[in-house]
């Protein structure tokens, strides 16, 4: 954080379950669209910030773009989708979100809580420069709209097999 590197613990079980969800539901979303779903072991370089992170999801649509050919480091992430703990809603939101918003690429941030039914969604509105419109739900049935991709997530299904489905 803020230049230096900062250890991250494991994850919950929750937090793990919410991601093999995104994951999952994405890539059965993308299949023929030119778009793809990375998980968190790929690098993402914001060169205006000079900053790396590792965010739980990512939607890179076309060809991705990579540091210096380096097989590990993204450049042009669509949609980047942070899955929120105690230790890292505060940072995800704050700091972490100022940093992507300077990603010419990204079109959607999403939040998603591990800790309760709570998502959120921000889109880059066209033509407005740096502004963020946000949306959220803790409704269960309510349905997410990707409009990037042209796809939605219903919230039942990234929080499926968790403790916290309704």
């Amino acid at each position: 954080m803020n230049g230096r590197v900062v250890a991250m613990a494991g994850a919950s079980l929750e937090h793990n379950q919410i991601v093999r969800n995104l994951i999952g539901l994405l890539f059965g979303k993308l299949k023929g669209s030119g778009c793809q779903v990375l998980p968190s072991d790929m690098r993402l370089h914001i060169p205006e910030t000079g900053t790396f992170n590792y965010p739980d999801v990512m939607v890179v649509c076309g060809k991705p773009e990579l540091l210096d050919e380096e097989f590990d480091t993204l450049l042009n992430p669509s949609i980047i989708i942070e899955v929120l703990s105690e230790s890292t809603a505060d940072y995800d939101r704050g700091s972490k979100f100022g940093r992507y918003r300077a990603i010419g690429s990204l079109r959607e941030y999403l939040t998603v809580d591990s800790r309760a039914c709570h998502i959120e969604r921000y889109s880059a509105r066209e033509g407005e420069g740096a502004f963020w419109a946000p949306r959220e739900t803790t409704d269960s049935a309510a349905t997410v709209p990707l409009r990037s991709i042209g796809a939605t997530l219903t919230v039942a299904e990234v929080y499926d097999g968790t403790e916290l489905a309704n």
